[in-house]
């Protein structure tokens, strides 16, 4: 089967054989590429699998599921709550640690599977997780109703957040930083001009500036809550204590009811489809997987979320 996997740093469209052994199994519909993918293989952490962690399918009951791609070994504190990212015996992310979902099929333990609403088109299914990150990240900056939020950072991840925040119907403005990022925000209900101080601000970036905005735009005792991932040190700033302003990092997602976070993301899809017009601004096959990454990075250029269409 046609697969895509890191070679050298770079990209490479592969045959592999289909994947067996226990689980279930999935037919990948849809795939989409997370700012992650192209750190990790810019950096060479990738093995020798199939990645993607982001992906969508149909199981061979013709049951239409988004994939958890975090595992764990179900027995720990941490997995009898949801937080498999946490699990005892350590983080194993689909696609990153082992064989993902940008291919034509993948195998997924029945624990990970979440279905989908009905109606819900699959082929934009991939969103549900970024969204489930952004819907994660909420509930532990406790967000609620008639707070003042910003979201910092207007990438897929900023931009889910937002999604997410109207869902809920609260109202937030967003600080972005390209002008297609401002037309997808407007699209998604944001404010386009923060000001002043806010109750909760999100810093869906995770670097040193971002977070020195962030500390500049919290309200003393304010939060602020820190999606965005930095793969180096990051610099945090005096004005935190100064403000005693909360610093809540977020990593992944619950995974159980009723509280499980992909459950929430794939109702927010269902309800507002047109969350995907906003993020979605690239598509390809497979067979385009060069051109794919080569778009996917370069986001001054125009993307947002690049999406395979795999079947």
């Amino acid at each position: 089967m046609k697969a895509i996997k890191a070679v050298d740093k770079k990209p490479e469209l592969v045959n592999v054989p289909e994947p067996g052994g226990d689980g279930v199994r999935v037919k990948v519909v849809s795939s989409s590429i997370c700012g992650s993918d192209l750190l990790m293989m810019a950096s060479g952490a990738f093995g020798d699998h199939v990645i993607g962690h982001e992906f969508a399918g149909v199981t061979g009951d013709g049951r239409a599921v988004a994939i958890e791609p975090i595992t764990g070994c179900g027995h720990c504190a941490s997995c009898d709550e949801g937080n498999r990212v946490h699990c005892d015996a350590g983080i194993y992310v689909m696609g990153v640690l082992g064989d993902g979902g940008m291919a034509e099929y993948a195998t997924v333990p029945a624990a990970n599977l979440v279905e989908l609403p009905t109606g819900l088109d699959i082929h934009i299914a991939s969103l549900v997780e970024p969204l489930a990150v952004a819907v994660h990240g909420l509930d532990r900056a406790r967000v609620r109703e008639g707070d003042r939020i910003l979201v910092i950072g207007a990438g897929p991840i900023g931009l889910a957040t937002g999604a997410a925040l109207r869902h809920r119907g609260i109202a937030y403005d967003i600080a972005a930083r390209h002008d297609h990022q401002r037309i997808a925000a407007d699209q998604l209900g944001a404010g386009l001009n923060p000001n002043g101080h806010y109750d909760v601000v999100i810093d869906a970036v995770g670097s040193s500036e971002s977070l020195l905005q962030s500390a500049q735009m919290v309200k003393p005792l304010g939060r602020v809550g820190l999606l965005g991932v930095s793969w180096e040190a990051v610099d945090l700033q005096p004005q935190f204590t100064a403000k005693e302003a909360e610093l809540i990092p977020s990593l992944g997602y619950n995974c159980k009811s009723p509280q499980r976070n992909f459950e929430e993301a794939g109702a927010i899809l269902h309800r507002h489809p047109s969350i995907a017009g906003a993020l979605v601004t690239h598509r390809f096959p497979l067979d385009g997987v060069t051109e794919a990454f080569a778009t996917a990075a370069d986001r001054a250029a125009g993307a947002i979320k690049v999406v395979f269409d795999v079947a």
